[in-house]
């Protein structure tokens, strides 16, 4: 079935498809090279060859990884980091860090201040007070208090978590009474139990019809794929088989209006029995307690208890210039909650609606369409200027009042370039600067084009860093699972059966295609994380290594090929603790819930451009010895894959996750995140170790936590770490001036951090 919609994760523990191929669009009106045509000198753009966006640039909404890119160009972030990842706390008048030898002087949009008390923690933000807009008004307190309301509200879906930080009176606000403290999980739990008439329609208003009415969509449009496999002549009878309680309900002669309200009937309040239905039995567990909260709240309130929470008691303007934040208690992660990019009031807001003395803050609470409505047009304080998007090029120009100093270079064109036109497109001039991927091939072709075995020439100049982030595969386990219960041993021991095969064949597959380019993993986190396991740990394990009766599956002396024919052992023993029927060493039946074929969805370019995709192939040629089909759906367009995600329908995928500074897994896997997770993986323990280790400044008490939380996840077997990967930035010397290239680009610091210094030739 399919599940909650979800956005690609870029604010916080961001994640990024590992997109090797999209199309390429020219534009139709400029086909020429980046430099014929057009005189040398500060008026010739720098053109940057990127994959496809999503046409979301503002710091609000940003989704892919291209477009957090344009967002970042044109906001200025509340204040910044170095090189290594550390917080610049005096940026008005700069900090001087040494980095490789070398001493940086870092500026930023603010002063910081953190303070801790014992019982809260104060963060002091003293803005510049010469800081303008690209379009001229200056930024002020207003803005950041603005913005900050914006990712507190309710309405806000984006990929920041601010909304899970214990700012002091958040939670009051967001519930809108002084009473919210009061409310326990157990009066919750009592009022859903016992479900008043006003909370049933709200549960089904809210909740159950518009999870039936997408889906009724879904039916409309996709019904027909599904037409022989289950024998259907209509959308609306593909929808009744899927939904109805009632199997013998028809739908003949009914239209759609009234058909979603007789199932809807059917369900009632009975919202965990529809969640069932959809695949996901916890799908509708945090909306629904937030509705019976939010139902307790007003009941409290007409009583007389509490009052109406009108603003978020720990923001605090102080003047123009200054605004404080105040948490109940610590965490580590809140600082980083904090440094968003700062938005204009006046261009996203309504100008009318801010009054902050009578708690007004620039848009009506609850409603942030019109906010929305302009995030592909982006304004912001940054060193460039969102010109527009057209013929899939972002068209920037040098934003002449950005406070570090007007750019250099005048103009800037973002270009969705496909993967295999990466480098060439810098040999040949369409392009000026891109990532390609730092596969052996990709080396192989620069160090070919600059003709002295190099990867730094005339022609081409390479600069590779640590990604901050990781390649994996996923696996859905509110789709992988056994009875319909994810989180049992049962249903681990399905995705088990997959992952311990998977993970036998990465060693080839990534040496194959990255060499020294790239690493295998053990462990969900980047290497770059000083929360990442080192081998020399007592208790470092290599991924999905031992059997269902947790002996090692593997030797020090096997070769290859005995790994191999161990694995696919180890997985038949998974399987058989799965419930599967063995017979004569071959699964005959699956057990209830479960499939003998699953399918595998990789954005691979439809040519097996990917480094997993080797892994995925020697993986499905094991598992077919043994009776199980792995379906390998290597898509044309990456965005077929994302679809598949954000509707929940993708069973197994190949993708990459880039990180944050702080190596915080609320986002990414707590249950109660409102942007969910991609695995579906649910676990109390884990839910618990992500605040526990958010609550501590001692670092190596965090790591322990979140070595804890990564066993966890690998004992859910939803995620099957793959590499880890060099960034790859190339650029063509002989338009972009080499001296005035970012200086020692580094895992934290993107070569775009000093875009407003670098020249053309």
């Amino acid at each position: 079935m399919r599940k909650k919609r979800l956005m690609a994760l870029l604010l916080s523990g961001v994640m990024a498809a590992t997109m090797f191929s999209v199309p390429v669009f020219a534009e139709e009106a400029d086909t020429e090279t980046a430099t014929e045509g057009k005189d040398t000198g500060s008026d010739t753009p720098l053109v940057v060859g990127q994959t496809n966006f999503s046409e979301k640039f503002s710091g609000f909404f940003c989704e892919a990884v291209p477009d957090q890119q344009i967002a970042d160009i044109v906001g200025a972030y509340l204040f910044d980091t170095d090189r290594s990842g550390a917080v610049i706390y005096n940026g008005i008048e700069g900090e001087t860090h040494e980095y490789n030898g070398t001493d940086y002087t870092y500026t930023g949009l603010s002063d910081v201040t953190v303070t801790q008390n014992e019982d809260t923690t104060v963060y002091n933000f003293k803005l510049r007070d010469d800081v303008t807009f690209s379009d001229g008004e200056p930024l002020t307190a207003d803005d950041l208090i603005f913005t900050l309301y914006v990712f507190a509200d309710t309405d806000y879906d984006g990929g920041a978590t601010l909304y899970s930080t214990n700012i002091k009176g958040l939670k009051n606000y967001r519930l809108n009474s002084t009473v919210a403290d009061s409310i326990t999980d157990e009066d919750v739990e009592n009022v859903l139990n016992d479900m008043p008439d006003e909370l049933a329609e709200k549960v089904k208003s809210d909740l159950i019809m518009p999870l039936l009415s997408s889906e009724y969509d879904w039916a409309e449009s996709d019904w027909e794929s599904y037409k022989e496999d289950y024998q259907v002549n209509s959308a609306a009878e593909f929808f009744v088989m899927l939904y109805a309680k009632d199997q013998d309900y028809s739908a003949d002669d009914k239209d759609r209006d009234t058909i979603l309200n007789d199932i809807a009937d059917q369900y009632g309040t009975d919202y965990k029995a529809l969640a069932a239905a959809y695949g996901d039995e916890a799908y509708f567990d945090e909306d629904v307690t937030n509705l019976a909260t939010e139902y307790l709240v007003e009941q409290k309130t007409a009583a007389g208890e509490g009052e109406e929470v009108t603003n978020i008691e720990g923001i605090k303007k102080i003047n123009d210039y200054e605004v404080e934040v105040t948490t109940d208690g610590f965490s580590a992660t809140t600082l980083y909650n904090l440094g968003v990019i700062v938005e204009p009031l006046h261009y996203y807001g309504d100008t009318s609606l801010y009054d902050y003395d009578n708690n007004k803050f620039g848009f009506t609470k609850g409603d942030l369409s019109s906010i929305r409505e302009k995030g592909n047009t982006p304004l912001g304080a940054g060193p460039y200027k969102f010109v527009k998007y057209e013929n899939k090029t972002v068209y920037l120009e040098a934003n002449e009042s950005y406070y570090k100093g007007a750019p250099k270079i005048k103009n800037l064109q973002w270009r969705e370039t496909s993967e295999a036109d990466k480098i060439a497109g810098v040999q040949q001039g369409t392009i000026d600067l891109s990532d390609p991927s730092g596969s052996k091939s990709a080396f192989e072709q620069i160090e070919s084009i600059n003709g002295n075995g190099s990867l730094n020439g005339d022609k081409i100049m390479t600069n590779t860093t640590d990604n901050l982030g990781y390649g994996y595969i996923g696996l859905n386990a509110a789709t992988i699972n056994v009875g319909n219960e994810p989180g049992s041993d049962a249903s681990k021991n399905l995705r088990k059966a997959i992952t311990t095969i998977l993970s036998v064949y990465r060693d080839v597959s990534i040496d194959s295609y990255y060499g020294d380019a790239a690493s295998v993993i053990n462990y969900p986190i980047s290497n770059t994380s000083w929360a990442a396991p080192q081998k020399s740990d007592a208790d470092y394990q290599v991924a999905y290594s031992v059997d269902v009766e947790g002996n090692p599956i593997y030797t020090d002396e096997m070769t290859d090929d005995e790994k191999f024919d161990a694995a696919l052992q180890a997985s038949l023993g998974y399987f058989e603790a799965a419930g599967y029927t063995v017979e004569d060493g071959k699964l005959t039946a699956a057990p209830e819930g479960a499939k003998l074929t699953y399918e595998m969805t990789i954005g691979a370019s439809g040519s097996g451009d990917h480094p997993s995709f080797a892994i995925l192939t020697d993986a499905k040629q094991a598992l077919e010895k043994i009776g199980f089909t792995l379906e390998i759906n290597d898509v044309t367009d990456a965005n077929i894959m994302w679809d598949k995600l954000n509707a929940g329908t993708a069973e197994m995928w190949a993708a990459a996750w880039q990180a944050t500074v702080d190596p915080d897994m609320y986002q990414i896997y707590h249950s109660d995140s409102v942007k969910s997770n991609y695995y579906h993986i649910n676990d109390a323990t884990l839910d618990q170790d992500i605040i526990d280790a958010r609550s501590s400044a001692d670092q190596e008490y965090r790591k322990s936590v979140y070595k804890q939380c990564l066993d966890i996840i690998l004992d859910w077997a939803v995620e099957v770490p793959i590499y880890q990967r060099q960034n790859c930035i190339i650029y063509s010397p002989e338009r972009l001036n080499a001296d005035t290239f970012t200086k020692d680009v580094s895992t934290f610091y993107y070569w775009y951090k000093d875009i407003e210094t670098m020249e053309m030739n």
